[in-house]
Parts: C-alpha cells; sequence; structure tokens
C-alpha cells in the first residue's frame, strides 16, 4: 500500500468511524516497514522484547494494558529519533496447550495415554499451525508497533538451538544435575511444578489425632495431621529434643495402625511443638519437611500415592488403586472402627495448587533434572542493589530481592511432550549419560549405540528466560545481538517477576556478561470498576477485542495509559471507554473546524493575537511535561495533560477564541492554528496513533506517516508568562460571564450587556484587545469599562479574578419572583439532604459497622452539600437584594 496523496482540500468526513480507519493504518504501517528496527542505523537505539503471548492464546485485557504501555514509548522515542526495535513472539506454553489438547481428546474419549509421543506431538504442531496466529492477527490489528519482520516463536530452530545450548553449558559447569527428589505434581497436569508455579490458598479443612501404640509397653504416642492417607507410608514419628512431654519416648518404637509397620520415635529441632501434640508422623516420600527429616535420619522412602493421585500397592491391598481423596475417607473410617482415630478439629490452612488447572498438587519422588541457582542468584541480586538494573515502581525491587535472598535450587524437568525436550541420553549398556546439543550418535564412555533420550520436557520458564538474547540470535555473534542487547525496557505484570524477570536477569548475566534490560516496569492488575479480579465466575471480563469494535482501539489505549499508575491495579468500566471516545470525537470535530479554515493564504492581516501567543506558550509547556513524565513511564500523567491540554485548553477556548480573528482574514492565526493542530496530534499520536495518522494526513506538508514525524519538546522561546498571565484574566471574566448565566437560568447563548468594574488602565488595554473574542465567547451585546457600577441600574454581579462584572439586568432578562422561587425550592431540598446524612453520620452503628470507604463517601457528600448550601444562600441574598431594589 503506497502512502495516500490528499488532496489538501479535502475535509474530514462529520463522523470519526474507528473501524475503517484502524484497519487501513494498521495495515499500511506494517507494510512500510515503519515499525522495523534497523541493526546499520547510526540512531541512538531503543530496544524492547514483547513477554510473549501464549502461541494458541487469544488477546485479554492484561495483555491490551501490558502491550499498550509499552507500545507508547516506543512511538514516543520513534518520534525523537531513535532506532527502535521492539522485537515479538509468541511462546509455546506446554502445559497451557496440553491443557486444551487434551480437552479436545476428552471429547472424543481419547486420552493423551492411548497416543504416541509422535502422534500427540503431530496433533499439537497442527494446533499450532491452525490457531496459534490468532493473538498475532490480534496484536496487529490493536497497531501495537512490534517488527513482525523479527517475529518469534520460543520452539522455532534457531531458539530451539539457544535453549540446548544453555542446558549443555550450565550442566558442564556443574550447575545443572539430576537428583531423586519430592518435588510438587499435578496429577491432572502429569507433570512436575516448581515452587513458584504452586499457588497456595487458604482451605478449611480438618486436623485429625491419631493413636499411635507404643510395641513394647503399654501408652502411645498421639501425633497430629491434615493428611491421614499419607500415614499409610510414614516410617517414623519425630518430636523435638526438648519437648519435655516425650523424654520418656526416645529411640522406643511404635506401630503403625492399619499397616502393623513398626517406626522409630526419632527427635529432631524441626518438629514444631506447638503444633497439634508436637509429635509428628513422618512420609519421607509425601511431604516436603519430612523428605529431608528422612534424608537425615536415613529413613525409608515408601511411595503410597502416583503421579496420578491414586494409592500404590505399597498402601497395602485394602487401598491399592483408590483416588488419595477417596483413600483419606477409608483410612478415616477404619481408623474410627479400631479405635486409632482420637478426634478430629477444624483447621484453617494453606493447600498448594497447580497454577495452571487449580488441581490440588501432590509432593511427589521422583528423578528431576534441577539448577543450581545460588551461583547466578548473587550476580542478580548485585545488578538491581547497584542500580544497573531499575524497578518502577521501587518498591518491587524489595519483592524481588525478598525471593532471590531465599531462592531455591529450580526444577527444570516437566513429564509432558510438548517443549524442548531435556538434551539428555542414557546409555543402555553403561548407563552413561550422554548431554550434548546435537543428538549423539554413540556412548562416548562405551561406544555402544544404544541410546535413549530422556522423555522429560524442559520448564517453559527455561526457555522464556533467555527471550531477551535467544530472540537475538545467540548463540550466533549476529548483528542484531550487537546493537540491540541489552534491551531497555521490560514492561510486564507482578505475578511473574519470580517466573520470568528474575530468571531472565540470571541467564543473561551468564551467557552474555551483561543485564537484559535496564528498566522494569511492573503494571497492576486490569480489574472491573467495583475492583474485583476479572474472572468467568463473576460474569465480569471485559474483552479488548469487543471494546474496540464499540469504541475503538484508541478509546481503549487511551483509558489504559490514563488509568496505569505505577504500583496500583485498574478498574475499568465502559463508562470510562465512552468518556474516552467522546475524546475522539472532540478531537475529530476541532481538527474539522481547522481543515475547513485553512484558506488559501491571501489574507492581508498578519497580527498575532493573544491566544495565539498563549496556545504556543501552553502547547511548549505541556510537551516538556509529557516528555518528563514518559521518561518516567507516568502514563497516566501524560495522558492526563494531553486530555486536558486538548479538550480544555486547544478545543474549548483556541479554536473558539480564534473564529473572529479568522473571520477577518488573519493569515497568522490560520498559520499557528493550523501548527498548533500538528504539533497536537505528535503529542497524542503514542497514545491514540489511529485517528492522530487519519487527521494528520489531511495537513499540509505532512509526510508518509505521523511516526516518522519528530515529538515537540518544549521551547523556552514559545514560553510567554505574560500571555499566560492576560489569558486567565480573560477566561475569569468569560467564565464568570457564563456561570452567572447558569446560575439564573439565563440562556448561554443569549446575549447580555456586562459591566467590568477595573482599576488601572493596563486592564484596559487587555479588554479592548481582546473585545471581539470575549463578545464571541461571551455572548455580549455590550461591555462597559468603569470604574464604579452606576446605580440606578440592576446587575447579576460576580468575582472574575481582581474585575467585579456585572450582567445588566434588562427587561424580559430574567424573572427574579420566579428565580428567587426555584431557588428556595433548591435550597430546601438540600437542607433535607444534608439533615438526612448528618443523622447517618451521628449513628454510633453506621460509623462502626458500615465499609470505610462508604464512611467517607457519605462525610464527602456531606461536605458537598455543605458548600452548595453556602453558595445558593450567598446567590439567594443577592437576588432578594434586587427585588428589594426593583420595589
Amino acid at each position: 500500500m503506497n502512502t495516500r496523496k490528499l488532496d489538501k482540500k479535502a475535509i474530514l468526513s462529520k463522523t470519526y468511524d474507528p473501524q475503517p480507519v484502524e484497519e487501513k493504518w494498521a495495515g499500511f504501517w506494517v507494510a512500510e516497514g515503519l515499525f522495523q528496527g534497523d541493526s546499520h542505523s547510526s540512531k541512538p537505539k531503543f530496544s524492547m522484547v514483547l513477554p510473549p503471548p501464549n502461541v494458541t492464546g487469544s488477546l485479554h485485557m492484561g495483555h491490551a494494558l501490558c502491550f499498550t504501555l509499552p507500545d507508547i514509548i516506543a512511538r514516543w522515542k520513534r518520534m525523537k529519533g531513535f532506532n527502535v526495535l521492539w522485537l515479538p513472539g509468541t511462546d509455546h506454553a506446554s502445559i497451557a496447550v496440553h491443557n486444551v489438547i487434551e480437552q479436545e481428546l476428552k471429547k472424543k474419549g481419547i486420552s493423551r495415554t492411548d497416543l504416541s509421543r509422535e502422534e500427540f506431538l503431530k496433533i499439537a504442531w497442527e494446533w499450532k499451525e491452525k490457531y496459534g496466529g490468532v493473538i498475532t492477527k490480534q496484536l496487529k490489528k490493536m497497531g501495537f508497533s512490534l517488527d513482525w519482520s523479527r517475529e518469534r516463536f520460543t520452539m522455532d530452530e534457531g531458539f530451539s538451538r539457544a535453549v540446548r545450548t544453555v542446558f549443555v553449558r550450565l550442566y558442564k559447569e556443574g550447575l545443572i544435575y539430576r537428583d531423586y527428589y519430592l518435588v510438587n505434581h499435578c496429577p491432572r497436569c502429569g507433570t512436575v511444578l516448581s515452587d513458584i508455579e504452586v499457588e497456595h490458598k487458604e482451605l478449611s479443612g480438618k486436623l485429625y489425632y491419631i493413636r499411635y501404640p507404643l510395641t513394647e509397653e503399654e501408652g502411645s504416642i498421639i501425633v497430629a495431621t491434615t493428611r491421614p492417607e499419607t500415614m499409610l507410608g510414614d516410617t517414623a514419628v519425630a518430636v523435638h529434643p526438648e519437648d519435655q512431654r516425650y523424654k520418656n519416648f526416645k529411640g522406643k518404637k511404635v506401630l503403625l495402625p492399619l499397616q502393623n509397620r513398626i517406626l522409630p520415635v526419632i527427635t529432631d529441632e524441626t518438629v514444631e511443638m506447638d503444633f497439634g501434640t508436637g509429635a509428628v508422623k513422618v512420609t519421607p516420600a509425601h511431604d516436603p519437611t519430612d523428605f529431608q527429616l528422612g534424608k537425615k535420619h536415613k529413613l525409608d522412602q515408601i511411595i503410597v500415592i502416583d503421579s496420578q493421585g491414586k494409592m500404590t500397592a505399597e498402601a497395602g491391598p485394602e487401598f491399592q488403586g483408590l483416588d488419595r481423596f477417596e483413600c483419606r475417607q477409608k483410612v478415616l473410617r477404619r481408623l474410627r472402627e479400631e479405635g486409632f482415630l482420637v478426634k478430629e478439629e477444624d483447621y484453617q490452612h494453606a493447600v498448594g495448587h497447580c497454577y495452571r488447572c487449580k488441581t490440588i498438587i501432590e509432593p511427589h519422588l521422583s528423578w528431576q533434572w534441577f539448577v543450581k541457582i545460588g551461583p547466578l542468584a548473587q550476580e542478580a541480586i548485585k545488578v538491581v542493589e547497584e542500580g544497573k538494573i531499575r524497578f518502577v515502581p521501587p518498591n518491587w525491587a524489595k519483592t524481588y530481592f525478598e525471593w532471590m535472598y531465599n531462592i531455591h535450587d529450580w526444577c527444570i524437568s516437566r513429564q509432558l511432550w510438548w517443549g524442548h525436550r531435556i538434551p539428555a541420553w542414557y546409555c543402555q549398556d553403561c548407563q552413561a549419560v550422554i548431554v550434548e546439543i546435537e543428538e549423539p550418535q554413540e556412548c562416548s564412555r562405551c561406544h555402544s549405540r544404544r541410546l535413549v533420550q530422556d522423555e522429560d520436557i524442559l520448564d517453559t520458564w527455561f526457555s522464556s528466560a533467555l527471550w531477551p538474547f535467544g530472540t537475538l540470535g545467540w548463540p550466533e555473534e549476529t548483528e542484531d545481538l550487537r546493537v540491540f542487547y541489552p534491551t531497555d525496557l521490560m514492561a510486564t505484570g507482578f505475578d511473574i517477576i519470580f517466573f520470568w524477570v528474575a530468571r531472565m536477569i540470571m541467564m543473561g548475566l551468564k551467557f552474555m556478561g551483561d543485564i537484559p534490560f535496564r528498566d522494569v516496569f511492573i503494571n497492576g492488575l486490569v480489574r472491573d470498576f467495583k475492583k474485583r479480579k476479572m474472572s468467568k465466575s463473576e460474569g465480569n471480563i471485559i474483552d479488548p477485542l469487543q471494546m474496540t469494535q464499540k469504541y475503538g482501539t484508541d478509546a481503549l489505549r487511551f483509558t489504559l495509559a490514563a488509568l496505569a499508575i505505577p504500583g496500583m491495579d485498574i478498574s475499568l468500566s465502559e463508562e470510562r471507554m465512552a468518556g474516552y471516545r467522546a475524546f475522539v470525537n472532540k478531537i475529530w470535530n476541532a481538527a474539522r473546524f481547522v481543515l475547513l479554515n485553512l484558506g488559501e493564504g491571501t489574507g492581508d492581516i498578519r497580527e498575532e493575537t493573544l491566544a495565539d501567543r498563549w496556545i504556543k506558550s501552553r502547547l511548549s509547556r505541556i510537551a516538556g511535561e509529557i516528555n518528563d513524565a514518559l521518561a518516567a513511564y507516568k502514563f497516566y500523567e501524560a495522558a492526563n495533560r494531553i486530555y486536558h491540554f486538548i479538550w480544555h485548553e486547544f478545543c474549548d477556548w483556541y479554536v473558539e477564541m480564534v473564529k473572529p480573528a479568522l473571520a477577518k482574514g488573519n493569515e497568522k492565526t490560520r498559520e499557528t492554528m493550523v501548527t498548533m493542530l500538528d504539533l497536537t496530534l505528535r503529542l497524542l499520536h503514542p497514545f491514540m496513533p489511529f485517528v492522530t495518522e487519519e487527521i494528520w494526513q489531511y495537513l499540509p506538508g505532512s509526510g508518509k506517516s505521523l511516526l516518522g514525524a519528530s515529538f515537540p519538546e518544549q521551547r523556552d522561546d514559545w514560553i510567554d508568562e505574560q500571555a499566560e498571565q492576560e489569558m486567565t484574566q480573560v477566561q475569569e471574566l468569560i467564565t464568570t460571564v457564563r456561570t452567572i448565566k447558569a446560575e439564573n437560568t439565563i440562556p448561554l447563548r443569549k446575549k447580555v450587556s456586562i459591566w467590568v468594574k477595573i482599576a488601572h488602565p493596563q486592564d484596559k488595554i487587555l479588554l479592548e484587545n481582546n473585545r471581539e473574542e470575549i463578545y464571541h465567547l461571551a455572548q455580549l451585546k455590550e461591555m462597559q469599562l468603569v470604574t464604579e457600577f452606576p446605580k440606578a441600574h440592576k446587575f447579576l454581579k460576580g468575582l472574575a479574578g481582581k474585575w467585579e462584572v456585572g450582567i445588566l439586568v434588562e427587561e424580559g432578562l430574567i424573572d427574579l419572583a420566579k428565580e428567587v422561587a426555584r431557588l428556595e425550592r433548591e435550597l430546601k431540598k438540600i437542607r433535607e439532604d444534608k439533615e438526612k446524612l448528618q443523622v447517618r453520620l451521628q449513628a454510633k452503628k453506621f460509623v462502626e459497622r458500615a465499609p470505610q470507604e462508604v464512611v467517607a463517601e457519605t462525610k464527602s457528600r456531606l461536605a458537598g452539600l455543605q458548600q452548595k448550601e453556602m453558595k445558593m444562600q450567598e446567590h439567594l441574598q443577592a437576588l432578594r437584594h434586587l427585588q428589594d431594589h426593583a420595589k
């Protein structure tokens, strides 16, 4: 698609329709290569990598926020002359894809275990090809300025090689190892989860007290547990060595109920004396604490629950094959029957769930691969402490440190098929383990060709940790890697600081010898207008694509930016988007006015008006403020600055105020007006790219794309303190006239006569010089400048800064009796409402029991009514005075 060559006399349509405009420009920007970074450019570089969404996913509001904010930065940086690369890509998302495919297979009555690995992977790749482009198309539709010529996928050939290279190097340095270890296992997903992939939820459960009889004498020890089914795998009972209640039990033996297995009573400092009875059952194969105890005391590891959550043969024939929760009920029933269950209590405790499918996880003993994380974490802590990497807002650095200082080795193997298969092979003859980047043809020790590759794949987060450099061509020494690494900004959610951000820092430092990014911007969660988390069960999910259809992409983008206060969640509502859709219309209509008044440049007046000087000064200041705000990632501040400037200053004041000058053919004003629209569109473009590009193309001298235009900076030669002060005085006068009209139900468009009481000659000069503009905006038929109000006339008065203003009460302008009666009715209603709120706040129950925000809102409403009452009393008194004067 070629750049549209427009007839500059063409005008914008009466109304703005976002859909065709967005489709046109989204396609144009990509087709023209305007988003591409250049590894041979001499410009300063700015680079980012997109947090890769799941390949088979669809755009949700969290994505919309997470991608809109860096897109604002990317567009701003391009317009400031940077060589920008924002690299896109998608993640293979092992568990998520498995879940989706297995659900589809289930509909056909097929289980994953019915298929071979190759058959499943064939389906997965077909699924990826069919649905993998959905989110990419959605990102393009929303105009995110990503360099699609460099799009990556975490399982593409080059990136897969990078993953294998990292694994092999870490293994050969002793930083990856294989161990028989107790890990978190999801019976539903059929795979291991790292500690941070486990979500802990507070559940109401039971604490069961079970009696374990002594074997060689009378008596017993009572233990407390929340998981009685695991007792079938107990290999000891433990007490604290200083617990005086059990000083005579040390070294003795007890009988395990239902299993008749003899267990030793051991002592260990890790036992919590205040939990239950102070005596605990020890199940090394099914509890992380017990696993460590077992290793320390050389206890047997008896697996009674398998990887599918079913009871094993070791649990005994009575329980074998039962689901773990079914088994719990049967164990409790048998304990009651045999008199071993002493009591049970209600108990609130945190239970681990799979972060994907929400199934309760099961500690599981198996061979797994781990990263020895300590040595990698030390440098990653140091670069944040030294300020080489900056968190925005900075309080997230504390969260980062808390996790990094208490970090555990990372279990990286997963019992799935879709993903990067671990590059380790086992020799069937000499049991050697061969770890290589490419598949070995024979055993390096005995030369046997009977090699079997490890069945597991790598944790998705392992490959994602390489994203900032793997996407740029590593392990090859590419130009992209040389130019664009390290990247400058990583914008992401707080929920993956541990999953992803910390690991990218560790891997970047290890393999590139440098940080992966300089700034980490942490955005909040997108919630509904009631501040609730969005979920299907609540029925409060707001679909970004539906919102773009309804209000336009620009309105959605601007809403997210305006609400993006660092460190705070976003409370989203359709009303806010509708408001910014009205903002788009406001801009469109103002631009339409400007374009309709371009003229032929034949006017003979070239005078710079107060309004011209004022708008240049204001735009210059706003440009500086927006640049400062974006440099600090204060998106909300930048958005609010440009919003108020455009709506209240450019549209409401400047565009209206220049109409008299334009009518006289003032070419200086016409030129200023066009320049101000041009620069305003540039300031707004990073936030609202579509509508700004569309309008900008109609301006005289516009180039290929607004994206290539320079971003405005503060110009000191445009700053005009005097113009701003004088304009403020004129605005106050016009506003006061409008307010007096509104308070007295005089139509705003009704022309009136005003008297302005002034004291200084310069005031007269100012008002005379802007008489036409004041007449136009205040809708006047006469303006008298006086030192005193004539006593022979009646006035509706108000204060405009240092000037007293009076609207002359002429015949037919206002019905004083009717107006007084109306105000008396309104005042009565205000007082009634005020008294109701006072009664509510005087009620002790309300203040103590109502939510704090409700009490605060009630107090705020009361204060507002009291203010309104005071103003209305003053107004009523003034009208009564006029009535008396008339008599």
